[in-house]
């Protein structure tokens, strides 16, 4: 048995994107508590999840879309599981990602395109298959 199973988190995590970056958007951004801090909780079309959005993560979307969070509602963000530094040790964490071209933000620059994989040869973890939607 699974702890997160046990103690399912309304959150998503680092983990929840199982490796991939998935592409979302948003469609919510308010201030809840978490314990003795208010935090800014994004929510996104068609998940569960909410995502408790650090300094650095608001920072990255307010790049793409403006500081007011009314403006973030509807548009598209990556999110990625990124190693960081936290507390001497390092962890995983989400970090946001522009989308393959972020609408109205001339600072975004676009992706390059994934080469299609092979198809007579499996995918690894350096080819790995196109992520599935992820469900958080």
């Amino acid at each position: 048995m699974l702890v997160n199973e046990v103690f399912p988190s309304k959150y998503i995590k680092a983990d929840d994107l199982k490796g991939n970056d998935v592409a979302v958007v948003i469609a919510d951004a308010q201030m809840e508590s978490l314990g003795n801090d208010q935090k800014l909780i994004l929510y996104f079309q068609n998940k569960e999840k909410g995502l408790v959005t650090n300094k650095t993560n608001a920072g990255r979307i307010a790049y793409l879309y403006g500081d007011d969070t009314d403006g973030w509602i509807g548009k598209p963000i990556v999110l990625a599981s990124e190693f960081v530094e936290f507390q001497g040790k390092t962890v995983k964490a989400i970090r946001i990602k522009p989308p393959a071209r972020a609408a109205g933000s001339p600072n975004a620059p676009a992706s390059p395109p994934r080469p299609a994989p092979i198809s007579n040869r499996a995918h690894t973890e350096i080819d790995p298959p196109p992520p599935d939607d992820i469900p958080f």
